[in-house]
């Protein structure tokens, strides 16, 4: 609605981020990462029919790839494309902190998933020179950030994002009038619509919003009476771009996550007082924790040096506890190596990570019952004492070839679905790290192995049993990779192996590129 409480004309800022995924991914790894600006990159995610990509840079779509365009398609295009995993998880997450961080423009700020905020910004732009210099603010806040935007203000939310997404940078428009005439020439894509109605208004021979509302609302009203959905109707569409009907927006609230903090009449330098100091924090989250039905999946614990100097220590658990005695056990692992200089004088514990966690009676016979470490509790000491990324799990992961079979994940999280298409013959009990390359002495090329040398010694094959053929993932690797042939065998101790053939004489693939020889590898041992 263009109508305000205070009978304000509403303003909202739309910032589009078109670039977000790639800016992100190129900030999460430093300096490695920046040395890709020069080098065709995007990211990628798995579907059913292959690697898909979501983002590109500037030299990858020079070369061609364009996001939605499967992998395998691409690289016909620009064979040297690198590729690295997306993360839409990670890019909502993101952009959810970047609206709670927009709100220094407005009173409230909604996202517009998945690479765009909307502020509302009424009765605000005095306070920055006007709107102009607003927009001017913004842009330099996010160039600061290395985030490239596009924005536009707009009396209405539908108005704001179409500007910003198709109309010229920095556009500012005011009124119903104005409106109408800034977007007349812009597509109709700008109407924020499904795919499939854009391309039934194009066939219909309207291609901008200005042809639209030239035939009539009847004509459309009749063509898409059948269709509730704003993204699917382009009149409703229309009335909300115009502010004629209303369009409810959701806005971010931020969570303010649990905190506690001791501030110390006199500086501690010993650690017999530094532990006594933390268990009252751990004692103190506990219960802020309890008050809220939460449990905390991550802890900060800031210790302030009388000399200015924060020393900063972090926690990540399995899983989700409010125990205060496991916190202060876990903590004590970690403060070993604090220097306290001539004293810390203010502790403060965070829990920048929580997790609901329902609220449980106490059972003194139970508990006088259950004796020794839950699994959660035992994790978090060996992640404590080993490393964060030391203990994982492997879980199956949908691939022929045998290395690419599992995946690691954290040792709590769901297993993920999988559809259990993938039948795999009897696998070797032992897998070998990666394969080691072995010589074979064999009858004809592409018969039976005879004799194979593996780490100095020579095996004489008894028994042989395959193969069992294995075609490389075209849709991930290059056109140069060979197929495998397996072969169970067992030499005349008795021993059995794992070993394959990769690629076959005359197939022109391999790293000569001439179908030489192929090379033997030894990847498992069996019972």
């Amino acid at each position: 609605m263009i109508g305000h409480g205070n009978d304000r004309p509403r303003r909202i800022l739309s910032i589009w981020l078109p670039a977000l995924a790639m800016d992100r991914w190129r900030q999460g790894g430093g300096k490695e990462r920046r040395e890709f600006d020069r080098q065709p990159l995007v990211l990628i995610a798995d579907t059913a029919h292959g690697p898909r990509i979501e983002a590109a840079n500037r030299p990858g779509s020079e070369a061609g790839a364009r996001p939605g365009m499967m992998l395998a398609d691409a690289r016909t295009l620009c064979p040297q494309l690198i590729t690295a995993p997306s993360d839409p998880a990670g890019d909502l997450a993101f952009l959810e902190s970047l609206a709670v961080w927009a709100q220094r423009w407005g009173p409230w700020s909604a996202l517009d998933a998945p690479d765009g905020l909307l502020v509302d910004v009424t009765s605000v732009p005095h306070l920055f020179g006007g709107e102009t210099r607003l927009v001017e603010d913004v842009h330099n806040a996010f160039a600061r950030r290395e985030l490239a935007v596009r924005t536009a203000i707009a009396p209405t939310a539908g108005a704001a994002w179409a500007l910003a997404h198709y109309g010229p940078p920095g556009t500012i428009v005011e009124g119903r009038e104005g409106i109408a005439r800034a977007l007349s020439d812009l597509p109709v894509a700008a109407l924020r619509l499904d795919k499939d109605v854009v391309t039934v208004l194009r066939r219909l021979g309207l291609k901008r919003l200005g042809e639209v509302s030239t035939i009539g609302r009847d004509a459309i009203q009749r063509r898409f009476r059948n269709r509730k959905s704003p993204a699917a109707n382009p009149l409703i569409r229309l009335d909300q771009l115009l502010g004629l009907v209303p369009e409810p927006l959701l806005p971010v609230v931020p969570v303010q996550m649990p905190l506690v903090q001791r501030r110390l009449m006199e500086p501690i330098r010993h650690r017999q007082l530094l532990d006594t100091v933390v268990s009252d924090l751990a004692a103190d989250m506990a219960r802020e924790l309890e008050g809220r039905g939460l449990g905390a999946r991550r802890l900060e614990l800031g210790l302030w040096r009388v000399d200015g100097e924060v020393v900063v220590r972090r926690l990540e658990m399995a899983a989700a506890t409010r125990d205060p005695a496991h916190i202060v056990r876990l903590f004590a692992a970690r403060l070993d190596d604090v220097d306290a200089g001539f004293g810390i004088e203010m502790l403060r514990l965070r829990a920048s990570w929580a997790e609901p966690l329902a609220l449980e009676q106490g059972d003194i016979e139970a508990a006088a019952e259950s004796h020794g470490t839950s699994l959660s509790a035992c994790i978090d000491r060996l992640t404590v004492r080993l490393g964060p990324r030391a203990v994982s799990r492997p879980v199956p992961f949908a691939s022929h070839l045998p290395e690419r079979a599992q995946r690691w994940q954290p040792p709590l999280d769901p297993e993920p679905a999988s559809q259990g298409l993938l039948a795999f013959h009897e696998r070797p009990l032992k897998m070998l790290e990666k394969p080691e390359m072995i010589a074979v002495l064999y009858a004809t090329p592409d018969g039976y192995p005879q004799r194979f040398r593996w780490r100095g010694s020579v095996h004489e094959v008894v028994r042989v049993e395959g193969p069992e053929r294995i075609a490389p993932e075209w849709w991930r690797e290059r056109g140069s990779a060979r197929l495998r042939d397996y072969y169970r065998i067992e030499d005349d101790h008795g021993r059995r192996y794992w070993i394959y053939r990769q690629g076959i004489i005359g197939d022109g693939r391999g790293s000569d590129r001439n179908g030489g020889l192929p090379d033997w590898y030894l990847q498992g041992l069996c019972a």
